[in-house]
């Protein structure tokens, strides 16, 4: 086993910091307060190659693996969670599914302008009435000659306001179950497809988050994203990978929660000495730093092991399980650290709390993972 990144990894991590810190950190509370949308932040990642990262070249992609990609997630959550889940539901989810399920024809149309960052995406799977029962799904899609007619909804899509593409699942067949729910590619301006509400969320608030309507929208045949009926299917598939984008992007909140309480902890002084000298904030910071080192562990074993085209089903629900639950806690920690300082916006803890608590519920709750886990434990 090999615990060390390579020279090329380790620069590609100093140089998605030293952007984050220089591009992102000064704007971070600006954005959560009025809820912006860092567009041109955005479109320079997507400059970057960070929009395409898991993707070949010659789909207009970066060529990189899975644990450069999550290091890119972890780096950029580190100063500001809202833009790693920008370029992770964008990246992991709406491109990667078009890149593992479309045709040649779909990857050349849609991948060249995603992977460089040109398109935003965006994924639709969770409904009102269907969220962790995503075969549960009420939106339809009715093949009428040379066209599918979508009409429903979807919710909690993030970049739903500002995407150019959305990947949506419809059921197709009734009776199929979770055979009977085909992927559709529709582009923003299809007519019958449209954003609704846009969510006031607790946390990450400068990612935009909201619904997609279908209102007899009318797709080409050619708009149907893998085999019909496939499309449940290829979503878990998807899912997989984007659960360690989650996990990512948990490690990187919790990173930066707990650089600030260290920081913190040896400047502030009480009873005349740094309260980091106190052994109930040692306990604290030693349980911190051992969670994020775990969490680490099981997110890139869980990437390596996809780069080498292993199925890590129940490794990537294990790193998103642990390393989510973990930011929780090392989040609320670093509140507690600063004391009274924590609970008011002068200090970053208190984004980092309200933001990490989404990692337990997006792409699968934990309850949800721990499901997903057993029935591979159970399968063995």
């Amino acid at each position: 086993m090999d615990f060390d990144y390579t020279p090329e990894q380790i620069h590609l991590r100093k140089a998605v910091r030293e952007f984050a810190e220089a591009e992102i950190a000064p704007h971070v509370m600006e954005w959560d307060e009025a809820q912006i949308f860092p567009l041109d932040v955005v479109k320079k990642l997507g400059h970057l190659g960070y929009m395409g990262s898991i993707f070949p070249e010659e789909c207009g992609g970066a060529g990189l693996g899975y644990v450069e990609y999550a290091i890119i997630i972890e780096e950029l959550s580190r100063v500001d969670g809202s833009v790693g889940i920008i370029v992770a539901a964008h990246t992991s989810l709406c491109s990667n599914h078009i890149y593992k399920a479309g045709t040649e024809e779909q990857r050349r149309r849609y991948l060249s302008k995603l992977a460089t960052g040109e398109w935003i995406g965006c994924w639709s799977l969770t409904e009102p009435e269907a969220g962790s029962d995503a075969a549960g799904t009420r939106t339809s899609a009715v093949r009428h000659g040379e066209c599918w007619v979508l009409n429903g909804a979807k919710t909690f899509t993030t970049n739903a306001h500002y995407a150019d593409v959305c990947v949506a699942m419809a059921v197709t067949d009734r009776a199929g179950a979770q055979h009977g729910i085909s992927a559709f590619i529709i582009e923003k301006d299809t007519p019958g497809f449209r954003t609704g509400k846009k969510e006031n969320k607790l946390g990450l608030r400068a990612s935009a988050t909201g619904e997609v309507i279908f209102e007899n929208c009318r797709l080409p045949a050619s708009q149907l994203l893998g085999k019909q009926g496939e499309g449940f299917v290829d979503s878990l598939k998807t899912l997989d990978g984007g659960r360690i984008s989650i996990a990512a992007l948990a490690l990187g909140m919790a990173q930066g929660a707990y650089d600030a309480a260290l920081k913190y902890s040896k400047l502030r002084r009480q009873f005349s000495r740094p309260i980091s000298e106190f052994q109930a904030i040692q306990h604290k910071l030693v349980d911190m730093a051992t969670d994020i080192d775990a969490s680490r562990l099981l997110i890139y074993r869980a990437a390596s092991m996809l780069d080498q085209g292993r199925r890590v089903t129940r490794e990537s629900a294990m790193a998103k399980l642990f390393a989510s639950e973990a930011a929780v806690r090392i989040a609320n920690e670093a509140v507690q650290i600063h004391g009274g300082y924590g609970f008011i916006k002068d200090y970053p803890v208190e984004k980092f709390y309200r933001d990490v608590k989404l990692c337990t519920i997006g792409e699968g709750t934990s309850e949800i993972q721990r499901l997903v886990i057993a029935r591979q434990l159970l399968k063995d």
